[in-house]
């Protein structure tokens, strides 16, 4: 297990996730206006904090060990309208205005680029090769 800083997220709040062992909750990124599904990330206690408190998402990097601002190298910014918890307290819905890309290969989504076929034996992409498990957007 990954022992995260202490943070300043109300109490109340951290009381309803539920994290996975290593203290995270994934973060699905929406387009506010449009309902386009940009990505998942993932966040724990204090990226929510600095997401809430920000206005900018924040996530924690699996690979990297460290936090990270959407568009803080990239210029693609999410500008945080609103954040959701689910019914069961285990994701996170935060609704953006995405500037540029989200995806880390340059797509506006990570979900435009590889449909799979329903009813069908999945075969990948010839188009983008699958990434690298554990790889972090």
């Amino acid at each position: 297990m990954v022992t995260m800083p202490a943070t300043a997220l109300d109490p109340a709040v951290a009381a309803r996730l539920k994290r996975t062992a290593d203290g995270l909750v994934p973060a699905i990124a929406q387009q506010y206006d449009t309902g386009e599904v940009l990505m998942l990330g993932w966040m724990d206690d204090e990226a929510l904090h600095r997401t809430l408190t920000t206005g900018r998402c924040t996530y924690w990097s699996r690979s990297r060990q460290e936090y990270w601002v959407k568009g803080d190298t990239s210029g693609h910014v999410q500008h945080v309208k609103s954040v959701a918890l689910d019914c069961d307290g285990d994701t996170l819905l935060v609704k953006v205005d995405q500037v540029g890309a989200a995806c880390h290969t340059g797509d506006r989504t990570c979900f435009d680029a590889d449909m799979l076929p329903l009813g069908q034996p999945v075969r990948p992409s010839p188009y983008r090769p699958l990434p690298a498990p554990g790889r972090d957007h």
